[in-house]
């Protein structure tokens, strides 16, 4: 069974009295431990599909089943479970509270979760030691250079171990140098604690990173090919 299996997806925008399709009867599977790229140009669909597979938006036709659930027929409880149980989400912006220390920042989802204090901390500060930030566990993100408040990003989003890991244009604030560091934690996040990981870029030497890069043009599935790139670290 796939993690991600998506079957003629539509989803329409109404603009006045004319209507437009975002996304048009697209289908994708991705399989466990898969590190794929959405790549298109803007309006090509990429962030409609994305926010499908975040279950941040629904299509107005079509599936979506995660790990076996079928996430259209969930109502906002049990959506909200799975999202905080499957998914580990990673954005362009950080999307850090601001008063809060990374330590704190990488627990909030384990608050969500209900898991107590004492191994919120433990777990809080494997996951800044995985993307290597132990010795900034207590520092603010005004604190942190843009690398280092998107590190705890990744660590947030893994501290609950979900399968999948939905990560959006995560080096478009970023400086080169820093992204091809950021990108790296990526590939080691997939190859060696096997995360399934969907990164939408418009660049592509980011999507060079992933073993698997899918075109949107118009809301339609364009190209999915395998990267034979030999520039790929794996």
């Amino acid at each position: 069974m796939s993690l991600i299996e998506v079957k003629d997806a539509v989803k329409t925008y109404q603009t006045g009295e004319e209507s437009f399709n975002a996304l048009n009867c697209v289908s994708l599977s991705v399989e466990q431990g898969e590190f794929v790229a959405i790549m298109g140009a803007s309006g090509s669909g990429k962030s409609t599909f994305m926010n499908m597979l975040g279950t941040l938006d629904k299509p107005n036709s079509g599936t979506y089943f995660l790990d076996g659930i079928d996430m259209l027929s969930l109502d906002c409880n049990n959506l909200s479970r799975v999202r905080n149980e499957k998914m580990g989400f990673v954005f362009q912006g950080f999307n850090l509270i601001s008063r809060t220390t990374a330590l704190e920042n990488v627990e909030l989802p384990m608050i969500y979760k209900g898991i107590p204090e004492e191994e919120r901390v433990v777990r809080a500060k494997k996951a800044l030691e995985i993307v290597g930030l132990s010795k900034r566990e207590d520092h603010m993100p005004n604190q942190m250079s843009g690398g280092q408040q998107q590190r705890v990003a990744i660590a947030r989003a893994i501290v609950n171990d979900p399968p999948l890991i939905l990560a959006d244009e995560p080096t478009g604030n970023l400086d080169t140098k820093t992204s091809i560091e950021v990108m790296e934690f990526f590939v080691n996040l997939n190859k060696n604690m096997g995360k399934t990981i969907v990164l939408v870029t418009h660049e592509p030497d980011i999507a060079q990173y992933c073993k698997r890069v899918v075109k949107f043009k118009d809301g339609n599935i364009i190209s999915d090919e395998i990267n034979t790139s030999t520039t790929i670290p794996y």
